[in-house]
């Protein structure tokens, strides 16, 4: 799985596309570095204010000091004069902390901003086949959870990187230049610092992938288990699903106790290492102050630098997961921006045209995979205005050939010509704004009955929506809601009968008043009556109009001009209805099988 893999702690080619997400920004990361290079200073700054107050005035020592000229020569005065620069120092330092904060967290949900941007820009660019390869949930991770690891680089993670090699640069300075002796034996840990480092990336990393690849199985798992919310009630899978659930959660527990015990023994072994220095320094200071070549401010100073020194350790520690996840997250990423576009628009489109026009299948092979063909040397042609109905048993290939005619595919063989010229020399959104589709299973979005209808279209007024909707039968419907054409749709359409659904596609079709028409199984999920009003409605739909009816009853199809009968990916039959029966082929067969069905409901209901 994608999920498992982590990649390399650093890789110089993600991080240079990731950084141009940031160059935009780059004049607010200069500036939040500049702070956070200052609020390192004033953390050095806080142990030699205490150096100078105990060799000057507590104990003194006669050890000389930069701040000397402005220091008064009474004691009372000279702590509260430092007092009041250490306070100033801290207060100093919060502002600085929080301004370099708040400046890095608002750069990076911007650049996030942009990526995701980006990725739905692609996710919509991208051919239908992708998304046959390809399911929702792993899509989803990229854009929501892997881009919120990428956030967490950019906002916690770089800049602040560069903060705790300044804090560990400025300090190790200061040690040598106070007392390379007692920095020597503050150093004398670092080895074994280092061994309990690896050995906690090498934990946190292994519990940082079995989270993630839990959480993956979660996310999959409530995603098809709530879409099938109603298959599970029915079949009393309740308690079923929830053991598999709980087996899914344990596992992403026991993962993340994992994290716990790593970051649990980490923070105290690198204290217990620190508190070694700490001692190590408190034997050969206090011999040194015996012996009177050190003063007691060093010594403390020492101890406050001491626990400087190693919390930016514990920092970059932590930060090498992030960025190790980071490069991870990265990676997919720009594996799915850099997913080549097999559908494409040409780079010099021929203009669709306005007039009438003719579609021409000329000796058309199609497979989603591989050879496996079906479409096989498909060849016939649509006259304008003329209504087409296509019929055959499940997977003769009917809604193959509307998806090569939108180019969701694109064909491995001949040719699909509209007025004369290959779609493939049409630009995609030419091409596909002269087709209305109505689908068997009809798909609302999230907003009002209007929007649905208009779907964004700002050249469809209101007015066009309602003459729409009255023309399908659905002002009827309309008519009694409360808000009407601003009545709100919940996601899928919940709360809408089957049959209401389509009526709103039916009005979104005819309200973009297409040149092609495709109705693909439009009338097999609503009721009888609901039916006959949609046909009603199409009689005045399709007139003036190229239409193509899938459908499985064929009742609803036989005013069609000519029926194309499909069987195994091939076109073996084509004529009108009576044409058709009178041949007593494919048709007729499948004719008198539905004839034969209607006969046995009628009688059992008899």
């Amino acid at each position: 799985m994608e999920e498992e893999v982590l990649g390399k702690v650093y890789d110089g080619r993600l991080m240079g596309r990731l950084l141009v997400y940031m160059r935009p920004y780059a004049k607010t990361i200069a500036f939040s570095v500049t702070l956070l290079l200052t609020q390192a200073m004033c953390q050095i700054a806080g142990p030699l204010l205490t150096k100078t107050a105990i060799d000057r005035y507590l104990v003194p020592s006669g050890a000389s000091s930069i701040l000397d000229p402005w220091l008064p020569p009474d004691p009372w005065q000279g702590i509260w004069f430092l007092s009041s620069i250490y306070l100033g120092v801290l207060f100093l330092s919060f502002l600085l902390d929080f301004g370099q904060t708040y400046l890095m967290q608002w750069t990076g949900q911007r650049a996030m901003f942009d990526l995701r941007r980006d990725l739905m820009g692609k996710l919509q660019q991208l051919d239908v086949a992708y998304f046959d390869r390809n399911p929702v949930g792993r899509l989803m991770t990229r854009v929501t959870t892997d881009v919120d690891v990428l956030n967490e680089l950019f906002s916690s993670g770089l800049v602040t990187i560069i903060g705790d090699l300044a804090v560990l640069t400025f300090v190790v300075v200061a040690l040598f230049q106070m007392s390379p002796g007692l920095t020597l034996i503050l150093l004398s840990v670092m080895p074994l610092v280092i061994a309990v480092t690896a050995l906690f990336r090498r934990s946190a990393s292994l519990s940082y992938r079995k989270t993630r690849v839990a959480v993956a199985r979660i996310n999959a798992f409530l995603q098809e288990h709530v879409t099938g919310m109603q298959v599970l009630q029915l079949f009393n899978r309740e308690r079923r699903a929830r053991a598999d659930f709980d087996d899914a959660n344990r596992a992403h527990m026991e993962a993340f106790k994992d994290s716990i015990i790593a970051y649990g023994w980490f923070y105290p072994a690198v204290e217990f290492c620190s508190m070694l220095a700490l001692a190590g320094i408190l034997a050969y200071g206090g011999f040194r102050i015996r012996e009177g070549e050190l003063s007691l401010g060093v010594l403390v100073a020492f101890f406050q630098y001491g626990l400087r020194f190693f919390r930016p350790i514990q920092d970059l520690s932590e930060k090498y997961n992030i960025l190790q996840s980071a490069m991870a997250a990265s990676d997919r990423i720009f594996k799915l921006l850099d997913e080549p576009l097999r559908v494409t628009s040409p780079a010099a489109p021929k203009t669709f045209p306005n007039e009438p026009a003719a579609v021409e299948f000329d000796h058309v092979w199609f497979a989603y995979k591989d050879e496996d063909w079906v479409l096989r040397d498909m060849s016939f042609r649509i006259e304008p205005g003329e209504t087409i109905a296509v019929v055959g048993h499940t997977g003769a290939g009917k809604t193959t050939l509307t998806n090569l005619l939108l180019r969701f595919y694109d064909i491995q063989k001949g040719s699909i010509r509209i007025g004369g010229v290959d779609i493939r020399d049409y630009a995609l959104d030419d091409l596909r704004r002269h087709f209305s589709i109505v689908l068997q299973d009809p798909y609302l979005f999230t907003g009002t009955i209007e929007s649905n209808i208009r779907l964004g279209d700002t050249h469809i007024t209101a007015s066009n929506v309602q003459q729409a909707a009255e023309r399908v039968n659905l002002a009827t419907f309309v008519d009694t809601l409360p808000d009407r054409y601003d009545q709100a749709v919940r996601e899928r359409g919940s709360g809408y009968s089957t049959g209401q659904k389509q009526l709103i596609s039916f009005a979104r079709a005819l309200a973009h008043d297409p040149q092609f028409l495709i109705l693909d199984e439009a009338t097999s999920s609503v009721d009888t009556e609901t039916e006959q009003k949609i046909r009603t409605a199409l009689e005045q739909l399709i007139q003036g109009r190229t239409s193509i009816v899938i459908a499985h009853r064929l009742s609803t199809i036989q005013r069609a001009d000519r029926i194309f009968v499909l069987h195994k990916g091939q076109l073996r039959e084509s004529g009108s209805h009576q044409q058709l029966l009178a041949t007593r082929g494919l048709y007729f067969k499948l004719y008198q099988l539905q004839y034969k069905d209607q006969e046995i409901v009628s009688e059992s209901k008899s």
